[in-house]
Parts: C-alpha cells; sequence; structure tokens
C-alpha cells in the first residue's frame, strides 16, 4: 500500500493521455492526487468550457483539499474550436487564477500548464488578442468566423500561443514568484494518445504532413511517459528555482524549426532599464571610492 508523503496536487484532463499519465505518477510518487475529468473515474468533474463550471470545479477542490495544494497540473485541453477556447485558455487561466490563493498556503507550491509545440506556427492575431484581454466572447466569436472560413485548425494553435504568453507575463509578477509560487509550461509535440490517433494520426496524408510542419527527431509520434515524467518533475523541489518557461517535450520539433534563432542576438534593454542600470553602476562605483 503507497504512503502518502502529504502532498496534494490537483491535476485536469485525467480521464486519459497525458494528463492520466501524470496523475498515476505523483500516486506512485506518494502523493494524494485530486484528477479532475468529465468521466465518473475523475474526483471532481465539471465542465471548464464555462464559468459556472470552472466555479463548480474550484469550490470542489477546496472541499477535497481544504489545506491547500502543492501543486497543480493543468493538462485538460482540446483541438476542436469553441471547446478549445473555452478551455485551452480560459478555462486554464481562470482554474490558476483561483488556485493561487491555495498554493499559496503550502511550504513549496508549484505550477505547471500544458501549451503545444503547435505554438511554434503562427496563429490568429485576432484570437490570441482576445484570449489575453481576458474578452472570452469576443475570443468564441473570432473562433466562430475562423472556422466559417475553414481556418478552425488555427484556432488551437492560437490558444496555445495566448497560454504561452499569458505565462510568460505572468510567472514573474509579484502574486506567483514574488510569492514563491513557480509556474512553467511543457509543450509536448505529437505523443501517442487517443486523441492523436483519433485525430491527427488517423490519415496517413496528414501524418506525412505533419512530419513537415512539426518534424520530430526522435520519432512521430513520441511517447506519453516522458511528457507526464517532465510534468511531474516540474512540480518537484527539484524544478524550484525555474519559472516562466515554456519547456517543449517535443522530440526536436522546436530546435528543427527555430534552429539558433532565438539565441542569434542578444537582450536589448529599453532606454529606461538602461538608464536604470548605468545609475545603479555609477553609484556603485562612487560608494567603493568612499
Amino acid at each position: 500500500m503507497t504512503q502518502h508523503t502529504g502532498r496534494t496536487y490537483v491535476v485536469t484532463g485525467t480521464d486519459s493521455g497525458i494528463g492520466a499519465a501524470v496523475a498515476a505518477r505523483l500516486a506512485d510518487d506518494g502523493a494524494r492526487v485530486v484528477r479532475c475529468g468529465i468521466t465518473e473515474a475523475a474526483d471532481v468533474r465539471a465542465d471548464l468550457t464555462t464559468a459556472t463550471g470552472r466555479a463548480a470545479a474550484i469550490e470542489q477542490v477546496r472541499v477535497l483539499a481544504p489545506d491547500g495544494l502543492d501543486g497543480v497540473a493543468l493538462v485538460a485541453g482540446s483541438p476542436e474550436g469553441r471547446v478549445a477556447v473555452g478551455l485551452n485558455y480560459f478555462g486554464t487561466v481562470a482554474l490558476l487564477t483561483a488556485l493561487r490563493a491555495d498554493l499559496a498556503r503550502r511550504p513549496a507550491p508549484r505550477a505547471v500548464v500544458v501549451s503545444s509545440a503547435s505554438s511554434l506556427s503562427a496563429g490568429e492575431a485576432d484570437l490570441v488578442d482576445a484570449c489575453l484581454a481576458g474578452d472570452e466572447p469576443r475570443a468564441l466569436a473570432v473562433a466562430d468566423r475562423m472556422a466559417a472560413r475553414g481556418r478552425g485548425g488555427v484556432v488551437y494553435r492560437s490558444t496555445k500561443i495566448a497560454l504561452n504568453r499569458w505565462l510568460r507575463r505572468t510567472a514573474v509578477r509579484d502574486e506567483w514568484a514574488g510569492a514563491g509560487i513557480p509556474l512553467n509550461a511543457v509543450a509536448p509535440g505529437i505523443v501517442e494518445t487517443g486523441t492523436a490517433r483519433r485525430t491527427l494520426l488517423a490519415d496517413p496524408a496528414s501524418v506525412r504532413v505533419l512530419r513537415d510542419a512539426l518534424p520530430q527527431p526522435l520519432g512521430l509520434p513520441g511517447p506519453v511517459e516522458p511528457v507526464a515524467a517532465t510534468i511531474a518533475w516540474l512540480l518537484t523541489p527539484d524544478a524550484g528555482f525555474i519559472t516562466g518557461q515554456v519547456i517543449y517535450a517535443d522530440g526536436g520539433a522546436e530546435v528543427s524549426l527555430r534552429g539558433e534563432a532565438p539565441f542569434t542576438a542578444g537582450v536589448r534593454y529599453g532606454p529606461v532599464r538602461l538608464a536604470r542600470m548605468i545609475g545603479w553602476t555609477v553609484l556603485g562605483r562612487l560608494r567603493t571610492r568612499t
């Protein structure tokens, strides 16, 4: 019988695939896992695409974990249009924002979201902007227009692009990094899940397109377990000095597509920051002389 370590985690999307693997790994390590999904196997059953469902999920989590949370892994996602908007972005952000206070009650909290290597491709700017503005009705309307124009496939990656950008903005803020709560993302490539088999991997022609659009030198599709292990590792003390990162567990897709591009130029500082840095340098020299 597994001895509980005293740690409590919430994992969404535990009905199958990556979410199920993350929950199993954490439980095997002795943690208590609050599983969120839509099947009877879940501890928390709620529709995270609606405000009512999100509120219900948060309430149920707090009943099951009244002493706070050591970690949150928000894995649930969907590739399908309006559902993707409500679940991938707004549902994820709503749960993270609400459960931040529950994380802050524990001594070494962690939070991880699941992005996607598809976010490497260009998205729909109007949809990304609507998400980042927190305007869900507008985002849904943009997604509907995209679907009507035959661009429904771009909705999914646009929600993940928005999520990446939200995370990068948010992770370093006082209420997250300032409160000692690392917040990171894992971006899988195409892995061997039931959803992938029913959609992306169902047609040989689609697979051939994927090999060009999202090359994975370590294999396509990839295995689920290494992705789950990366998510679980980000919830451990070993990952306590990492925040705001999007870690591509994608079999090499990101480096195949970007190469050295993100690192070919140094950071460029704005005039205010540059002036502040110069001022501190001058002040330091004056203090040294005295």
